[in-house]
């Protein structure tokens, strides 16, 4: 009887494995870090050959770590960065990958607008117009790299290029990352004819899409070898990384949200019917259990920005390793009071996304002075992140959900006093998970489902998702971060319409 299932997590700077008992029990986890490339500014590439070596490095030390039969794992789920676009040849070598993060394709973006209304795109996709989605990104590609265009066989996203690097036969995605192709028509679960036409794309070009847990191929006897897994392992189509998440979360039933706090910020709420902002800023995608949406509150650069006040400003000055400086940094934030002494910091590092969408918004701290030292500004860093959420969070009451508790899960989430400042932003209580990784998890789930080892996904949830610690909201932080929250709006407002971001481009 197979005892086992294996989530896979490929992210922005790292990838994890792990294996999980069918109890939501991580038997084994392993990790590799890595590097984005960024050739140009507002430009973010990655090597995916590079990323499927991590993957390949975490599959085998997750599998030789655990003591477990490799053969009683019952399939393999992979949860991945969404939007990063990878252009393959005809033998299905990576030409490229642009990543999610990369803003070059503004002008593309406005040219989308233009031919199709922002009104229009925002309709069939649930996606407002942003620079961010693989069109605008293909677009650019098309009309500035006609040489790699030339030898384009396939456009695909990460997920698919793992997949089918461990064994998979053809290039497979699922419904809710097909929406970030920003060809997908969300409402009809299908590539959207008219956007193919307007833009001049052969859905030829494109991956298959199948819905979350459909079986894709089978571990080969090639990678069986890279990775430590057993020959003919079920590989099963999993689900873009923050969807994952949410999967790992429980976030299976409407008036739940989870808020995920990577590299990149999301929150997430179910909802049952295709709802669409009148404003148009509300992203609008589908949801793993076939039928069903998700609201998602995108933040473009969350923990990434605390990973860059790490390295560029804290582990220099604290001597210290990566692990070493979060510990430290942590216990320095809890000495310093709600409102970081008067620090506000602006996680705009990579434009902003949800709710406002303007990529010429630029991070700053404000409010510096001599009596500031990096304690105030590891504090200020979330706080400002995390009021990011608490935005993007408000902009949901556009579709009248209430959330009595909130699911937090990523990389912030081993920090308690980020867990406990989250829980006094949204003034709401928030939960940790006694699986952290969330994605993985989610990941894990998908596949259990896709080999029967659950009914569906929602009994995977079920099984497999366990709260472990809930933190109250204080109210006397409360209203100390209400007063720093309309000073937050308020800055990001005069800074927007006296056109600094604009003039800093």
């Amino acid at each position: 009887m197979k005892k086992y299932l294996m989530g896979i997590d490929v992210g922005t700077t790292g990838t994890k494995a792990v294996i999980f008992d069918l109890e939501g029990n991580a038997a084994s986890y392993a990790y590799e870090e890595y590097e984005c490339i960024y050739p140009r500014p507002g430009w973010v590439e990655q090597d995916c050959g590079m990323l499927l070596e991590a993957v390949y490095k975490c599959c085998q030390r997750a599998v030789s770590s655990s003591e477990i039969d490799s053969r009683l794992i019952g399939g393999v789920g992979i949860s991945a960065q969404r939007s990063s676009t990878v252009f393959l040849n005809r033998s299905g070598e990576p030409l490229k990958m642009i990543s999610w993060l990369d803003n070059r394709a503004a002008e593309e973006a406005e040219e989308i607008e233009k031919a199709v209304g922002k009104e229009r795109f925002y309709d069939i996709t649930g996606l407002p117009v942003s620079p961010t989605w693989m069109l605008p990104k293909i677009l650019h590609t098309r009309k500035h790299d006609p040489e790699l265009w030339k030898q384009t066989e396939k456009i695909v996203q990460l997920q698919d290029f793992i997949l089918h690097g461990l064994g998979a036969e053809g290039y497979y995605s699922d419904e809710p990352e097909a929406c970030f192709f920003g060809l997908w028509d969300s409402r009809n679960f299908c590539y959207s004819k008219e956007l193919l036409e307007t833009f001049d794309i052969s859905p030829k070009l494109l991956p298959q899409i199948m819905p979350s847990g459909t079986l894709a191929g089978a571990v080969n006897l090639k990678t069986a070898q890279r990775t430590g897994l057993a020959p003919g392992t079920p590989l099963c189509v999993g689900i873009g990384d923050q969807n994952s998440a949410a999967i790992g979360a429980g976030i299976v039933e409407p008036g739940m949200i989870s808020i995920s706090i990577g590299t990149g910020g999301l929150a997430t709420a179910l909802l049952n019917t295709c709802y669409r902002d009148p404003k148009g800023q509300a992203m609008v995608t589908n949801h793993a259990v076939h039928g069903m949406w998700t609201f998602e509150g995108l933040q473009n650069a969350a923990a990434g920005v605390f990973r860059w006040f790490r390295d560029e400003i804290a582990a220099y000055e604290l001597h210290m390793d990566g692990d070493q400086v979060y510990t430290t940094l942590n216990q320095m934030i809890e000495r310093i009071p709600a409102g970081a002494k008067g620090l506000l910091m602006l996680p705009y590092f990579a434009g902003s996304a949800a709710p406002r969408w303007n990529n010429e918004a630029k991070g700053c701290f404000l409010g510096l002075t001599l009596a500031h030292d990096r304690a105030c500004m590891a504090r200020a860093c979330v706080e400002g992140i995390t009021m990011e959420q608490r935005d993007i969070m408000e902009s949901i009451d556009v579709f009248g959900l209430e959330f009595s508790c909130a699911r937090i899960v990523g990389g912030a989430t081993k920090s308690e006093i980020w867990n406990q400042i989250q829980a006094d932003i949204y003034k709401i209580p928030c939960e940790t998970l006694k699986v952290t990784d969330a994605a993985a998890l989610g990941a894990a789930i998908c596949a259990g489902a896709g080999v029967g080892a659950f009914a569906g996904i929602k009994e995977g949830v079920a099984r497999m998702v366990k709260v472990d610690k809930r933190y109250e909201p204080n109210a006397e932080n409360g209203n100390i971060y209400d007063e720093l929250y309309r000073l937050y709006c308020k800055t990001y407002k005069a800074l927007d319409e006296a056109g600094i971001f604009h003039q800093m481009k």
